[in-house]
């Protein structure tokens, strides 16, 4: 069976009301997606966070007259906002096997020579790689961000063995499970979303990651100790907030991973941190950059 397809562009202000009123209109579905491949982080605890630019989308069995859907959408949507609706995209869309069609986009992704992010359902392309088994979701990265594989790929290139390791911002617990994959030897994991630290804890169960090597904490929860590596890939202003704090983790000659910046903010974010670290030029993949630091001695008498 085919179905009509209404498609609205909208803010995130709207996005709610949109959803509400489609389905007061007779969707069957109503679903959200990104309208400008902008990146979602981790969210506040209690925020549902919407992209800046967001398609709301309604699906209308076969047979709907589109054109009535839409004139009543568009007199609901004036009497709530005294504003016009705007333009309505209407397509048809053929019946399919949605859950099928969905697993079949996402193929194993390679970042270097040893790491791989296999989903669930397929066979790691290289069984004696490190494989990260990880499937997708909506609230949490898999590799396929700029920003999450500029991460992965300086750590396939570095030596991981025997190294502590703290990821900030863990969300799936992607970057912490492929350093202790990669050979690192133990990983806390912090994150302001429970939900996230629900999540890297069953990813690292999936990958048969012993309980021990994994330590998820809430900020202000972790132990307040060094480490030799500190991964944070979140958002340059929390960043550039959090420099001093993350600076007094990692331990002298230390390593910091910095991503989640954009070009035009690169330049701040890595000044944040000078003061501690001996920071790199900035590498570059799209609009997204991953910023590397070498942790200065500390001077005992002024830190």
């Amino acid at each position: 069976m085919a179905w009509i397809q209404l498609k609205i562009a909208t803010d995130p202000e709207q996005a709610e009301l949109l959803e509400d009123l489609l389905m007061e209109v007779g969707a069957s579905a109503v679903s959200m997606e990104d309208a400008a491949d902008q990146p979602l982080y981790e969210p506040d605890p209690g925020t549902t966070p919407l992209w800046s630019h967001t398609h709301v989308i309604g699906l209308f069995t076969h047979g709907t007259d589109p054109d009535t859907v839409t004139g009543q959408l568009s007199d609901l949507y004036h009497q709530h906002t005294q504003q016009p609706l705007g333009d309505v995209e209407i397509s048809v869309v053929e019946d399919q096997d949605w859950e099928r069609a969905w697993m079949d986009d996402f193929k194993p992704l390679q970042f270097g020579q040893r790491l791989w992010i296999v989903p669930s359902w397929h066979s790691a392309p290289d069984p004696n790689a490190a494989n990260l088994l990880l499937d997708p979701g909506l609230a949490f990265g898999t590799g396929t961000h700029p920003t999450t594989a500029l991460c992965l790929e300086w750590l396939d290139g570095i030596p991981v063995t025997g190294r502590n390791v703290i990821d900030y911002g863990c969300g799936s617990g992607i970057l912490g499970l492929a350093a202790l994959l990669l050979g690192a030897r133990h990983v806390v994991g912090v994150d302001t979303d429970p939900q996230a630290l629900e999540a890297s804890r069953e990813n690292a169960r999936r990958n048969q990651v012993p309980d021990a090597q994994l330590d998820l904490y809430l900020p202000g929860q972790d132990p307040d100790h060094q480490t030799d590596l500190l991964l944070a890939n979140i958002l340059a202003q929390p960043l550039i907030q959090l420099a001093p704090k993350l600076a007094s983790r990692v331990k002298d000659g230390g390593d910091l991973i910095l991503s989640g910046i954009l070009s035009t903010q690169a330049r701040e974010v890595s000044q944040a941190y000078e003061p501690w670290f001996v920071m790199e030029e900035p590498v570059q993949r799209e609009e997204w950059v991953r910023l590397v630091g070498r942790r200065k001695a500390r001077d005992r008498n002024n830190e």
